[in-house]
């Protein structure tokens, strides 16, 4: 037995090596599956699958016909459209397109609901005539009202209903029976039994007969099932093409053209496909930007709510960074395009929001388990309907019997189930998207619904992350230009804000740099240098003091500077203390009111920072954090997390930097901000696209209100099939006279999926 979580080798799902059942051995050892279909796969060709081959051959034959995927079972991946061989849903693109495609499947569907329609309407009103004096059809007709039911109810079932029949002994190929399975066998049940009655009336056993000899017929049932069935997948697909609604509005933002200037300085108009990196672009007021890049020339307000979700334009000067598909205000400027295409904060939204789309929520696995069971229950439970009724029924027995039968099988609908999960995540992650939250998986939405504790980093994450040389205290005879000088020089390659900081206020002063020589780096520390030949140190107390360095009343000056919150760095030059460097970088506006939102919501804050106490609990003072951190050096960051999962919370990480990285990925769920690094937004499950914390109470919102979604639908789906099995199977017959007809059966199973996608597109408009 083991607790591992292993990785499937064909499609890469995490599987449970305790409770996985699909195994493969293979040169000495065991490989783990999400289902059959991928150990099949994976025992055909396994050298190629362990090897990448197998999989770069699908992705180099994508490129010729896009590969498609099952919203229910995302392992499934097929080159070409078609049918999942787990639940015979259609299949649908695994990339995002701005564009709505035709759906060919609801074309079809579309085309052969009208027609069966057609066919159903007379014989529905046929079965209708016996119940009125005036439609006696039965009457009319004579020996010729079981033809005519036969003639009408044939195109129905066998060309109307072919596509079920195809899925349903394909799920008997797979060895994976679905819906599909229990519809072809209901409505061929109702079918071949009625053909045969008609055609070969002296085979059907005298207990499917009435009193006065005649034998009822089930065309009726069979064909309007399949009207029935017809008409709930094209609901079902129609709800499932709106569920990409919200990140096709946002894509489409971007406009089809943009103005170049060339080489004259004059603006042309061309093609969005033609503009490359380094391209001019002039942007016009009012208009919407048609690519990242940054400002050079010109100022203006952008409202960059459809990413960001905030509704304040941002002001946008020379040098700041711009985002395709966001709007100008009454401004005019000059951009230079820098990432186009693919590579545009739009596109790779899409693109995490598609794979998020595709991923299964830990919440599902319940249902999954369920599913694995429930065709062959509804089967059983079908055929001891069947039994009682044959037994116990009142005559004709077996006709009533037929009826249960053909009603459980019809009523049961794993759709409903396999439908609860994914649908809620689709919708979820495209309502994100437009809010300024990324959400990586689905398992990250579930696990932030569920957060007690939230651990954050101070700089770039509570604070601006723009630090500003506040203060510069010096020893006696050092000069502070000179002290200045000396700092940023050591600085100069650093990419720590702090160090920024210094090079920035360094330039501001026109101070050129010395030569650098013999540069390390102290993690957590500090940096050390030769600097025009002097021994410069610059970092904390605990690089003084490994240093040897006497600072002498320069800590209580730098105490004082801690204490209004001020980052405190020294500077000693060969090895004497030659003065204190503050920095401050200023908190957020919307801090405050965003962790007052997260506490009042049930969530513990803790800050955790390298700062040492006294600056720490300055800014923890100002934003109300009662726990604090200090003192952390990047490798114990995630041993502190740790200590917190162990303690029994659900913890969450938000942090921007490279050395938030680990943390972040060891977190339930990790949170990085958008203005943060790449190295932590690719450790996070979700990104804060405009770096503010605001963006995380929106965050947590979309993710109780999804993960509440999920159980509404999950509730619904167990309730229905809990109570219409035994419905249809003729529970309340000895004491009400009711038996469910298998029309009604069918209704109610096409509604069941409908309304599970229905309640999951409520996500769309949820208040955030």
């Amino acid at each position: 037995m083991t607790d591992l979580v292993m990785k499937d080798p064909v499609c890469g799902m995490d599987v449970d090596g305790e409770t996985g059942k699909h195994k493969h051995e293979y040169d000495g050892d065991i490989y783990y599956f999400c289902g059959a279909r991928c150990r099949e796969w994976f025992a055909e060709r396994p050298a190629d699958w362990l090897s990448g081959k197998a999989r770069t051959e699908i992705t180099e034959n994508a490129s010729k016909d896009a590969l498609y995927t099952c919203p229910m079972h995302p392992e499934v991946e097929k080159i070409g459209s078609g049918s999942c061989p787990s639940c015979g849903m259609a299949l649908e693109p695994m990339t995002f397109s701005v564009t709505v495609a035709p759906n060919h499947e609801l074309i079809d569907f579309t085309r052969r609901f009208w027609i069966s329609g057609v066919f159903a309407f007379p014989l529905l009103l046929m079965a209708m005539g016996d119940m009125l004096p005036f439609l006696s059809f039965h009457a009319w007709l004579g020996s010729g009202f079981g033809w005519t039911q036969l003639i009408l109810a044939s195109p129905v079932v066998l060309w109307a209903g072919a596509p079920f029949f195809v899925r349903g002994w394909q799920s008997i190929g797979y060895r994976s029976p679905n819906m599909f399975t229990l519809i072809a066998l209901g409505t061929g049940a109702a079918y071949f039994y009625s053909l045969v009655a008609v055609v070969l009336p002296g085979l059907v056993p005298d207990a499917f007969k009435g009193i006065n000899g005649s034998v009822a017929l089930y065309f009726e049932s069979a064909a309007v099932i399949i009207v029935l069935v017809l008409l709930g997948q094209m609901l079902e697909l129609r709800a499932r093409e709106r569920t990409g609604d919200a990140l096709r509005a946002l894509l489409n933002l971007t406009p089809d053209v943009a103005l170049r200037l060339g080489a004259d300085g004059e603006a042309s108009e061309v093609p969005l496909d033609a503009v490359v990196a380094g391209d001019l672009l002039r942007v016009r007021p009012g208009g919407r930007l048609p690519v990242d890049g940054r400002v050079v020339e010109g100022s203006s307000a952008v409202d960059e709510s459809m990413i960001s979700g905030e509704p304040m334009p941002v002001t946008k000067a020379d040098g700041d960074l711009v985002i395709g598909g966001t709007v100008n205000g009454t401004g005019s400027f000059v951009m230079q395009a820098e990432n186009v295409g693919s590579d545009t904060v739009l596109a790779r939204i899409a693109n995490m929001v598609a794979q998020a789309q595709r991923s299964k929520a830990p919440i599902q696995r319940l249902a999954d388990r369920f599913a694995e069971w429930f065709v062959p229950l509804v089967v059983m439970s079908a055929i001891l309907a069947f039994a009682a009724w044959a037994v116990w029924g009142p005559p004709p027995a077996l006709a009533f019997a037929l009826v249960a039968a053909v009603s459980v099988l019809i009523i049961a609908c794993p759709c409903a189930l396999g439908l609860a999960t994914p649908m809620s995540v689709m919708v979820a992650t495209g309502r994100g998207a437009s809010a300024g939250v990324l959400v990586r998986d689905a398992a990250a939405l579930e696990s932030l619904a569920k957060v007690d504790l939230l651990l954050v980093d101070k700089t770039g994450t509570l604070t601006a992350g723009r630090p500003s040389l506040t203060s510069i205290i010096v020893a006696d005879g050092i000069d502070a230009d000179e002290l200045l000088r000396l700092a940023a020089t050591l600085e100069r390659d650093s990419e720590h804000p702090l160090g920024a900081a210094i090079c920035a206020a360094s330039t501001e002063r026109d101070l050129d740099a010395y030569t650098l020589a013999d540069f390390a780096s102290i993690t957590g520390k500090g940096v050390t240098g030769d600097v025009d030949g002097h021994a410069v140190s610059l970092g904390n107390l605990s690089l003084m003091t490994d240093l040897g360095v006497a600072l002498d009343g320069l800590q209580d000056r730098a105490d004082a500077l801690r204490t209004a919150g001020a980052t405190a760095v020294f500077v000693a030059v060969d090895g004497l203390a030659a003065g204190v460097l503050a920095v401050s970088d200023p908190i957020k506006e919307t801090t405050l009111a965003a962790l007052d939102a997260l506490r009042d919501d049930g969530i513990e804050i803790v800050m955790v920072t390298g700062d040492n106490r006294r600056t720490a609990e300055a800014v923890a003072t100002k934003l109300g954090i009662d726990h604090v951190e200090v003192d952390v050096l990047p490798a114990d960051k995630e041993a502190i997390l740790r200590r917190y999962q162990e303690a029994g919370r659900t913890v969450a990480m938000v942090g921007d930097g490279i050395n938030d990285a680990p943390a972040l990925a060891c977190a339930d769920v990790g949170i990085a901000m958008g203005t943060g690094t790449d190295v932590a937004m690719e450790s996070a499950g979700i990104t804060l696209i405009n770096g503010d914390l605001s963006a995380l109470v929106r965050a947590r919102h979309l993710a109780t209100a999804t993960l509440r979604n999920i159980r509404q639908n999950l509730f619904f789906a167990f309730v229905y099939n809990a109570a219409g099995i035994p419905l249809a199977a003729g529970v309340l017959f000895p004491f009400l006279g009711i038996i469910l007809n298998p029309m009604v059966a069918a209704a109610a199973m096409s509604l069941s999926s409908v309304s599970v996608i229905a309640n999951a597109l409520r996500l769309r408009s949820v208040k955030l």
